[in-house]
């Protein structure tokens, strides 16, 4: 039987192409090395997957009951999330202002992943001679 977890984060203040860069690259993997791979690169987007990675193994581990080295990547997406629209003269033509986008993401993981199996300890006996009494 497999489960779902699913992780979302709404309003990331980096643009949507900067984490698509890293996602790409971290979907092909299992979630336990796309952790790997993501700590030793030096981008602010794969900083904050790693966040997101740690975040929602532990939910898989410590919530679900999910074995960590069958999890996989169902869904990993960064998609665009809300813009804030800024005024510049320095960004337009000669009379216009310009306008600046702060661009937002959003990141959906989707693991899926085998329960783990719980090993009941078996309790051995010892098989003690019983001695018979005559009567």
């Amino acid at each position: 039987m497999t489960t779902l977890v699913k992780y979302t984060n709404k309003n990331i203040l980096t643009s949507p192409r900067k984490l698509r860069l890293v996602v790409e690259a971290a979907k092909k993997m299992s979630p336990q090395k796309a952790l790997e791979s993501l700590t030793l690169t030096n981008s602010r987007g794969a900083r904050i997957l790693v966040k997101c990675l740690k975040n929602v193994i532990s939910d898989a581990k410590n919530n679900f009951k999910l074995d960590a080295t069958t999890l996989k990547f169902v869904e990993f997406t960064a998609d665009e999330g809300m813009k804030l629209k800024r005024m510049d003269r320095a960004h337009g033509a000669r009379f216009n202002r310009g306008t600046i986008l702060k661009r937002h993401s959003r990141i959906r993981i989707t693991l899926t992943g085998t329960p783990k199996t719980i090993e009941t300890p078996v309790k051995v006996t010892d098989s003690k001679k019983v001695k018979s009494i005559k009567k």
